[in-house]
């Protein structure tokens, strides 16, 4: 069983040395041949550099791919799974956080029939900042996805190629690859990972992700329930809105056949206005579904790669 460690990083020179020497110490004495991609997630501070002696000293098992910009950890994790050869990807970050060693443990998951293997920090050495909201975080998300982890958001994981493969990641969509999987049908689980306090560089999370997590969720919530049959959604509040405004409008028409005259209200003019809404939303669905077979793929810039001889 072939094994890729897929690496996205922002500049994190000084971490990858060490992380690569890790890996090699976990994988030494395995009967197992496996492969390091490293994704340079347009890094400034010559990490790439780095990771060209890297891939020199180890040119059989090491792969790079640079981005020409920072295009975020979804978009180096889609190219790093899509060149991926293994028969099981695992997913890491580079900044010494997650430790090589209990790559071990997820495999031997893996082999006990599970699908997505996440590792679970159960003793985190973050800031209080992050992590209690991220504690709040990882409840709301198991009740809302239906995944019952305790880190949802982990990125050391470990993926059966044809799941990893299958996932469509961008945006901010990389918190919730397990949820993606197991709404797929795919067996999800996790263990416990050591977790280490950074030695290098600074934190890439900020509040903001957060904000921008939550406004990826409702969009997977949204396409996994109504991609196949947006006129669902729109039309109901279509039909909603336009119900609601003609009951009004009707009213006021045979107040006028009882009375001969009619005063223009302001109710009268917000019920037109439902009325046109709910024409709106039912045209919104029905152009929906003359798109729901479009997928949706971004364009990677890719500077360079280093790949095996």
């Amino acid at each position: 069983m072939k094994l890729s460690i897929v690496i996205p990083l922002l500049n994190e020179k000084e971490s990858l040395p060490p992380l690569m020497d890790g890996i090699m110490s976990a994988l030494a004495g395995k009967d197992r041949s496996y492969e390091v991609i490293f994704i340079d997630d347009g890094s400034t501070d010559g990490s790439f550099e780095t990771l060209r002696e890297i891939h020199r000293k180890n040119p059989e098992i090491v792969r790079v791919v640079r981005f020409s910009r920072n295009y975020g950890k979804s978009a180096a994790l889609s190219v790093g799974i899509e060149k991926a050869e293994g028969d099981v990807i695992v997913t890491m970050d580079a900044d010494l956080q997650d430790d090589p060693a209990a790559i071990p443990d997820m495999l031997a998951k893996i082999g006990e029939g599970w699908d997505l293997v996440s590792g679970w920090k159960k003793k985190r050495f973050d800031p209080l900042a992050f992590t209690l909201p991220s504690k709040l975080w990882n409840a709301c998300m198991s009740i809302i996805t239906g995944v019952k982890l305790h880190d949802l958001n982990c990125g050391f994981k470990a993926y059966r190629a044809v799941v990893a493969k299958g996932l469509d990641i961008y945006g901010e969509r990389h918190r919730y690859l397990p949820a993606l999987a197991h709404w797929d049908g795919y067996k999800v689980t996790e263990i416990p990972v050591p977790h280490h306090p950074r030695k290098f560089g600074k934190s890439k999370y900020g509040f903001s992700k957060f904000f921008k997590g939550t406004f990826d969720l409702l969009t997977i919530l949204f396409l996994k329930k109504y991609l196949k049959n947006p006129m669902h959604f729109f039309g109901m509040i279509g039909i909603l809105f336009a119900l609601a405004g003609c009951s009004i409008l009707a009213y006021f028409g045979l107040e006028y056949f009882k009375t001969g005259h009619m005063h223009l209200r302001p109710l009268v003019m917000l019920s037109i206005g439902a009325v046109i809404m709910g024409i709106q939303f039912i045209s919104i669905g029905l152009i929906g579904e003359l798109i729901t077979n479009v997928t949706h793929h971004d364009a990677y810039t890719i500077r360079e790669t280093l790949e095996r001889p």
